[in-house]
């Protein structure tokens, strides 16, 4: 599944024949650890860059065209340069090309005409944010500096096209941890001042990815709803935001807004209680806060869907795991687990056997490697 910078060019050459020798850049996918839905509430998050990875290749076209092609999906996209001030979306994959060529003509940073092949081995639809893997590469790729562009530079590009030209009202978690990805290590970061630092994980343990390989509906349309009702909970409690709130003043909430500000405040203190537990190499107690934030998903936030609570609840019951919870947007995608690497294997048997029975179809399991952030590899 990996891709080295020699077949990547490989393949440009074999799409674009006449293009000459590409540059080529990378972004990692990466897993969330805990601090889930948080990030857009300005709240903390613990995110890790993986080695599952978007990879861009480009060179120059002398025919003022911007052109595009997806390996995963075989399919192509293209765009007069001149008319990327005033691109709209499409509403395909193509919007995450055009958005960040938009975004970077917004801030006068004109890209130039060229041939662009995307390769990505970060699963779609996974919740391991192959969408910012593949904006903050293109960011990168992209932008025609004689610098490259800093990573929290990156991150707010990629975030600024996601939001405002695909239409998706993300954090900047997921670009953060694309761009300033650690090797060893995930990222404590503060989504209200942007602070950060790496915390390594205990050298016994293992993260496992699991992907329920389904994706429903309600992933979108219900993400937007759960912004919505967080920006209506701190409007009914006079603040900006839900990271300005208390416990103690949830006493005005009821009903929806109430379960909503509830899991984004136990959420920021659960991610505390991790890192703290991180620095410890106190594995059990960081397992029993991917627990409790699994619940609170579930319960308060209402995120998770029934392949997401049985994988979590069958890897809980494998002797030796430390903790499961979904990871994402949720209604599909992955659960992150938190296991001893000398019982990897018997996790990787239960939730495969089980599944199949229970939904009969195989979930993808992922060692997830913690990795660093976006750069250039090749030439």
């Amino acid at each position: 599944m990996a891709r080295t910078p020699a077949e990547i060019v490989d393949k440009f050459r074999r799409r674009y024949p006449t293009s000459g020798m590409p540059s080529v850049f990378r972004a990692p996918g990466r897993v969330n650890l805990i601090g889930e839905h948080t990030d857009y509430n300005l709240g903390l998050v613990l995110p890790m860059a993986l080695d599952l990875a978007c990879f861009v290749a480009t060179a120059p076209s002398p025919d003022g065209w911007l052109r595009a092609y997806s390996e995963q999906l075989a399919q192509g996209a293209q765009w007069r340069i001149d008319d990327l001030a005033s691109a709209v979306p499409r509403g395909d994959w193509s919007d995450r090309v055009a958005g960040v060529a938009w975004e970077l003509t917004r801030r006068g940073m004109f890209p130039q005409a060229q041939n662009v092949l995307i390769d990505s081995t970060v699963p779609l639809g996974s919740g391991l944010s192959s969408s910012a893997a593949l904006g903050v590469s293109l960011a990168l790729a992209l932008s025609d500096t004689d610098e490259p562009l800093a990573p929290l530079d990156l991150a707010k590009l990629a975030q600024a096209a996601e939001t405002d030209f695909v239409g998706v009202p993300c954090g900047i978690m997921d670009q953060f941890a694309a761009a300033h990805g650690v090797a060893g290590a995930g990222l404590l970061l503060d989504c209200r001042s942007l602070e950060w630092r790496a915390v390594k994980l205990p050298a016994d343990v293992a993260v496992i990815a699991a992907n329920t390989m389904v994706k429903h509906e309600l992933n979108v349309s219900a993400y937007r709803t759960r912004v919505e009702e967080c920006g209506h909970a701190a409007r009914e409690l006079g603040v900006a935001n839900l990271r300005e709130v208390t416990l103690d003043s949830l006493q005005r909430l009821s009903g929806v807004e109430l379960k909503r500000a509830r899991h984004i405040i136990t959420e920021n203190a659960r991610v505390k209680e991790f890192a703290a537990a991180a620095d410890a190499g106190d594995g059990a107690r960081m397992g029993r806060m991917m627990q409790d934030s699994h619940a609170s998903l579930r319960d308060d936030y209402e995120v998770s869907c029934a392949e997401l609570d049985f994988l979590v609840e069958t890897a809980m019951a494998v002797p030796g795991v430390l903790g499961a919870r979904m990871t994402g947007g949720g209604f599909g995608g992955c659960t992150v687990n938190l296991v001893p690497k000398n019982e990897v294997e018997n996790l990787r048997a239960a939730l495969t056997s089980q599944y199949v029975r229970r939904f009969g179809h195989l979930p993808e399991l992922y060692e997830c490697r913690p990795a660093a952030g976006a750069s250039q590899v090749f030439p």
